[in-house]
């Protein structure tokens, strides 16, 4: 049976989100190695600088491509950057600077196991914010979003403790992917989408710039040390995966990309076992339960509002 073109984009838009998840999965080892060379502020900065100048030629060559073809239906493509464009991209830059750090602060104290469940908690606070702007969700997107849940912790969680709080950083930093998330969502369908990842990670960088000259000594022979993990971060990490995110999200209920971004966790277990950590019958259970979580959330098309 012939898929409409509304359920063709949604297909392609899941698969590039999925690749997006991906990579974010794989960069783990990338992120882990330059963060035990360089500051966290200084590695966000140069993550973020990269993903700009992996961006800049995507943007003008999309910009051009967009101006001949008359694409566009909100006027993306009148100029290279519009005042909505500029507003958009610098919130999410922020959201997306403030929700980096939280997770940072909360990694130092938590541990990468329980750090990586509760910063998948966005799976939860996107449909719950979705609720407050008079969003509906179907009863079966909140099994998905359960399964979900439960998937991540037998994945991440090793052991149980009481929060601490690194913990209670790491909830806000859940908070604030879901907010990236929902304002992503507000306005990709409004601009183009490459430049508005552009604009978010120049802002991203400027902050850390900022945070990095304040609380770090920015030594340029630590990050020419670990510029083969900071190219990976920033080039497909940040430039490719992140603008993958943007675009995909044109196309998907909040709701269902963020399921689909859980993927991220599932990977990076599998890119360990790679690399010869061996997976545990509770993570292999995990990596299952979010896989089932995800296809089911978009079988039922009919059911993602």
């Amino acid at each position: 049976m012939a898929l409409n073109q509304d359920k063709r984009k949604q297909l392609t838009a899941s698969l590039l989100l999925t690749f997006a998840a991906f990579i974010w999965g794989s960069a783990f080892v990338a992120q882990s190695e330059a963060l035990d060379i360089l500051g966290h502020f200084t590695f966000l900065m140069s993550r973020s600088f990269f993903g700009v100048l992996t961006l800049i030629p995507v943007s003008v060559f999309v910009y051009k491509k967009g101006q001949k073809s008359g694409a566009g239906e909100h006027g993306e493509y009148k100029s290279f950057f519009s005042k909505e464009l500029l507003i958009g991209g610098s919130i999410c830059g922020v959201v997306l600077f403030t929700a980096s750090e939280l997770q940072q602060v909360g990694i130092i104290s938590s541990g990468v196991g329980k750090s990586g469940f509760l910063t998948t908690l966005y799976i939860l606070a996107v449909p719950i914010l979705g609720l407050f702007l008079k969003r509906k969700i179907k009863p079966f997107m909140w099994v998905c979003i359960a399964l979900g849940i439960i998937g991540m912790y037998f994945l991440c969680v090793r052991e149980t403790s009481a929060l601490n709080f690194g913990d209670f950083m790491l909830i806000l930093c859940a908070v604030c992917f879901a907010v990236h998330i929902m304002v992503v969502d507000h306005f990709v369908k409004k601009v183009d989408g490459v430049r508005l990842s552009l604009v978010q990670f120049f802002v991203c960088g400027v902050l850390s710039l900022i945070t990095a000259l304040i609380f770090e000594t920015i030594d340029f022979v630590l990050i020419k040390e670990a510029i083969i993990s900071i190219l990976y971060a920033g080039v497909l990490s940040s430039g490719v995966a992140y603008t993958l995110q943007i675009v995909s999200q044109k196309n998907l209920s909040p709701t269902v990309a963020c399921l689909i971004m859980s993927l991220e966790s599932v990977f990076a277990a599998l890119s360990g076992a790679l690399f010869g950590e061996r997976l545990t019958g509770n993570e292999i259970f995990g990596c299952v339960l979010v896989f089932i979580a995800t296809i089911l959330a978009q079988l039922p098309i009919e059911n993602i509002k």
